[in-house]
């Protein structure tokens, strides 16, 4: 009868209007019409296809959250790093595994570790110059290792505990040409090294303090070590008690490739407590580096710098 046919009717409608609205629910239809020149029965097939295997191409369809925030770029800032970590470390139970994971997806190559073997030169070998430098990325991989040849002539090459040799000085490559290598490695990334200002000062260089992490002075590893806070611990006694390895033995000298691999290493270990440490103690908005004193050397340019007979002379 006419009647039963609108009941039929009736109830088809309300079951489209219920699958129109699962559609809008998921994305593939929009709220205040068909999405394109979509059609309520082409709406169902992407639906059915979206509950199969084949998933529907659809900007709309929301995508799945991600735990690791997407926030940070290759190029993204220390203290954006260093509250990156302070957020990952409150989420879930502060998994190393996942924490590891995310530092290398976010910024691989971000991090390097460097150490430098000195010679002596000037009056009785005194002076303290550049014969060796190396670099490690964050997975000790070596990127830069070459002998340098000091700008004065070597007085005291200190075997014993630079491992350099004369015969290591043939194949040298000059001071400034070593310099514009290792500068250019360094630029832009946080630098880990052990009493690195020693390293800095052989290059003749001032890298940005928030983008440098000396294993030297950082008390989580003391205390870590079963050490005091305010000793001087050397790279070799934190190998022995934190990694279970002993580096610097026999008499040939160190090596700056292992020197710095160590460094490393003792940074991952602390890696997030470190680096959540360094997120509250930074201020909100760091001095960027151009304007950071340590990292900018054209503040010398400034009046205050010059000599005062110079200045006076110039007036």
């Amino acid at each position: 009868s006419p009647q039963g046919r609108s009941k039929k009717k009736s109830r088809k409608h309300q079951r489209f209007m219920e699958r129109r609205a699962l559609l809008e629910q998921k994305g593939l239809l929009s709220p205040r019409g068909r999405l394109g020149s979509q059609t309520p029965e082409a709406g169902l097939e992407a639906l059915t296809k979206a509950n199969g295997t084949t998933a529907p191409r659809c900007d709309k369809v929301p995508k799945p959250k991600r735990i690791v925030s997407a926030s940070l770029s290759p190029s993204a800032s220390p203290d954006s790093i260093a509250r990156h970590h302070s957020v990952l470390l409150s989420q879930g139970n502060g998994s190393s595994k996942r924490v590891r994971t995310s530092s290398l997806v976010l910024r691989p190559g971000k991090y390097v570790a460097i150490d430098c073997e000195m010679v002596g030169t000037g009056p009785q070998g005194r002076l303290s110059e550049l014969a060796r430098c190396s670099v490690v990325n964050y997975e000790g991989d070596v990127i830069y290792d070459k002998y340098v040849q000091p700008e004065l002539p070597i007085v005291d090459y200190r075997t014993r505990w630079s491992g350099i040799t004369k015969q290591h000085m043939k194949n040298a490559i000059p001071f400034k040409a070593a310099q514009a290598e290792i500068l250019k490695i360094l630029k832009d990334k946080i630098v880990v090294g052990h009493a690195i200002h020693n390293d800095f000062q052989a290059l003749k260089y001032f890298h940005p303090k928030d983008r440098t992490r000396d294993t030297s002075q950082i008390p989580v590893l003391k205390k870590r070590a079963g050490l005091p806070i305010r000793a001087n611990v050397s790279l070799k006694n934190l190998a022995r008690h934190l990694l279970h390895k002993k580096i610097q033995v026999g008499c040939k000298g160190h090596s700056s490739v292992e020197d710095a691999q160590t460094a490393m290493e003792l940074y991952r270990l602390v890696e997030v407590q470190w680096e959540k440490e360094l997120a509250h103690s930074l201020p909100p908005r760091p001095p960027s580096p151009v304007t950071d004193p340590s990292a900018d050397s054209s503040q010398y340019l400034d009046d205050q710098y010059w000599p005062t007979d110079l200045m006076a002379s110039g007036l």
